[in-house]
């Protein structure tokens, strides 16, 4: 059995939590090496995973170790580079959300990927949860019929991921709950519905909560820094299909609680997903039904670890491709330059 080497450019949370213990429980991925410039960072994974090497540049890491798979786990601004520069050293790589701070950076990505013939998959972990495999294959058997309506979004309270820190800065993030939340369910309500081509984006950001003191998230109410994203932001799309799609994502606004939601609306059935559980609508005997699916699985359908080394190994079709990611990218430009203009922005101009 080949063993590839495994390492990872970003030592915060979401290596932490999801792409170190995704590969350390896959028999046939080594844990080798994690890189990043706050050294300090190292202590916890040095303790998790001894032997793991550390290393505060990643192309010295990449250059010594040579992997055979790297996660990319940095802020958005670094995405490009670090993925380019993995793809070069001859890795493959798992790039979290989202893919990039623009559709021109993901599109270089793209490029180097086809130049050097390696594997590239965005962190888009929402298409791989037991819901989404459930909906996706409900969706494919004809059920719901012609969906014309989406309804999406994540709204917080209060959830803003750490002021001052690199996801209250646009330089560093791009942007802020539209960039953050927004392409998780954008993108998944997006890909039940097969990915159709947006035509047009009108789209309202606000930042009301830059002085607010209570948070919900790794905040210290003392801690100064730059605050210049949005907190909230709000959207219709309209698509090649006559489908349309509306959104709603926050960081931080006077609502009852926290959700993340998507609502799919066809001819023969509907669909509401919220906090992790689903709903079907559908009808039975000339009677309206409502259906709680038990999704509820001993292990997951598709483990997007695993789906990474199927696509190295067996070169099966990719479930969280960067060409989807790229055209993400496209329309969450397309609504920060409707909001910028208080105009309804086309797509493809």
């Amino acid at each position: 059995m080949k063993k590839y080497k495994y390492c990872c450019i970003g030592a915060g949370s979401i290596a932490k939590h999801k792409h170190l213990p995704g590969y350390s429980v896959l028999d046939d991925v080594e844990i080798c090496a994690i890189s990043d410039i706050n050294e300090a960072a190292f202590e916890w994974f040095t303790d998790k995973y001894p032997g793991i090497r550390t290393y505060t540049d990643h192309n010295e890491m990449l250059e010594k170790e040579k992997p055979d798979i790297v996660s990319v786990c940095t802020p958005n601004k670094f995405h490009k580079q670090m993925t380019i520069d993995s793809l070069k050293s001859g890795a493959h790589v798992h790039c979290e959300k989202p893919m990039a701070m623009s559709e021109a950076e993901a599109l270089e990505m793209i490029a180097v990927r086809d130049e050097f013939g390696k594997e590239l998959m965005i962190g888009l972990n929402n298409r791989f949860t037991n819901e989404a495999f459930f909906v996706k294959d409900y969706i494919s058997k004809g059920h719901l019929g012609e969906i014309y309506y989406v309804r999406c979004g994540w709204r917080r309270r209060r959830g803003i991921p750490g002021m001052g820190g690199w996801f209250t800065q646009k330089s560093m993030s791009g942007g802020g709950p539209l960039i953050d939340l927004g392409v998780h369910m954008i993108d998944l309500s997006s890909y039940m519905m097969d990915s159709p081509e947006p035509l047009t984006v009108s789209a309202s950001t606000y930042r009301k909560f830059d002085g607010c003191k209570t948070r919900s998230m790794s905040f210290d109410p003392n801690k100064k820094g730059v605050f210049d994203v949005e907190d909230l932001a709000v959207g219709f799309v309209r698509f090649n299909n006559d489908a349309s799609l509306s959104f709603e994502v926050s960081f931080a606004m006077n609502n009852d609680e926290e959700e993340w939601f998507y609502e799919l609306f066809g001819t023969k059935g509907g669909v509401k997903y919220r906090n992790g559980k689903l709903t079907i609508f559908s009808e039975m005997n000339d009677t309206l039904v409502d259906i709680h699916p038990n999704t509820d699985y001993k292990t997951k359908a598709i483990d997007e670890f695993r789906h990474f080394i199927d696509v190295i190994e067996k070169k099966k079709r990719c479930i969280s491709p960067p060409e989807d990611a790229r055209k993400m990218m496209k329309l969450i430009e397309a609504a920060y330059e409707s909001a910028a203009s208080g105009r309804e922005k086309a797509y493809n101009a």
